[in-house]
């Protein structure tokens, strides 16, 4: 089974997970692992690793619309080498300072792969979670889509240091933050904006109506040899907000997040299914 099924599997036992970031209380936390083989293409810097590690963490606290305060890191690789530790630390470090937390430590331990796991805690007193979403909402997304397929084809083509910018995507907590208390769905983008929506609407029991001209892809994905709508909406891995917001409270949340927030579609009857331009949008994206 792959990771959403395991998660319906585990639903029973564990109340508190189906969201990116568990909320017991007023805490929010969430933990992240992330795989050379899988997560860090040739290329990929320690201080992107880092950063990268940490911020998925971190995404998904913007994603509850919690207010950050730490994160740890478990570090495993074959051999530890000085110049390395202290660039994932700076990373770690850098990362966690732009949304306002600090990076604290973590664990140290010896693995046939580069192997980073994070975990992030934060604070929220209005939690949103991916369960609120009614018909006539509006879905909205941060910034913009295909950053990371970008990274990829430019990490291929060898071209390092603009791909390891791409890939420091910089977590939305300010957005997050805003949405909380208006946003009636919220999570990351981190699966592919495709199979985001099939799990909003999954866990909102809701469908969605998407207007494929309107979905924000990044000019990094114009300017490489890449299919635009597979690299922005299919690819995942962009760590962007996906929220669905009541019609009357639009103007006000989009003047008060700090990154662009761009109307994509509209909360339909769960039988409506999940459509774009009429069509059915595929479930499918990023698969751990």
């Amino acid at each position: 089974m792959d990771e959403r099924e395991a998660l319906r599997l585990l639903a029973s036992d564990l109340p508190h997970a189906g969201d990116d970031a568990a909320v017991v209380g007023s805490t929010a936390i969430t933990t992240d692992m992330l795989h050379e083989s899988t997560d860090f293409p040739v290329g990929t810097t320690r201080y992107t690793a880092g950063w990268r590690s940490v911020g998925a963490s971190l995404s998904d606290l913007a994603a509850t619309g919690a207010d950050p305060t730490a994160a740890v890191a478990a570090y495993a690789d074959q051999s530890f080498v000085d110049s390395e530790l202290r660039a994932f630390v700076d990373g770690a470090k850098t990362v966690c300072a732009s949304v306002g937390a600090d990076y604290v430590g973590g664990d140290l331990d010896n693995h046939s792969e580069f192997t980073v796991t994070t975990t992030a805690i934060g604070e929220v007193d209005q939690p949103v979670s991916r369960s609120g979403a009614e018909p006539g909402d509006l879905v909205c997304v941060t910034g913009t889509l295909g950053r990371s397929a970008a990274a990829l084809a430019l990490f291929e083509q060898g071209e390092t240091d603009r791909a390891n910018e791409l890939f420091r995507f910089p977590p939305r907590i300010e957005t997050g933050r805003r949405l909380a208390g208006t946003a009636t769905a919220l999570m990351d983008s981190s699966d592919g904006l495709a199979r985001s929506l099939h799990q909003l609407a999954e866990a909102s029991d809701c469908g969605f109506a998407i207007n494929r001209d309107s979905v924000p892809i990044d000019a990094s994905v114009e300017t490489l040899d890449l299919d635009r709508w597979e690299a922005g909406v299919h690819f995942g891995e962009d760590f962007e907000l996906v929220c669905t917001v009541p019609k009357a409270a639009l103007e006000a949340v989009q003047t008060d997040s700090p990154t662009p927030l761009t109307v994509i579609g509209e909360v339909t009857d769960a039988k409506a299914g999940v459509t774009v331009d009429g069509d059915p949008l595929a479930d499918r994206g990023y698969t751990h």
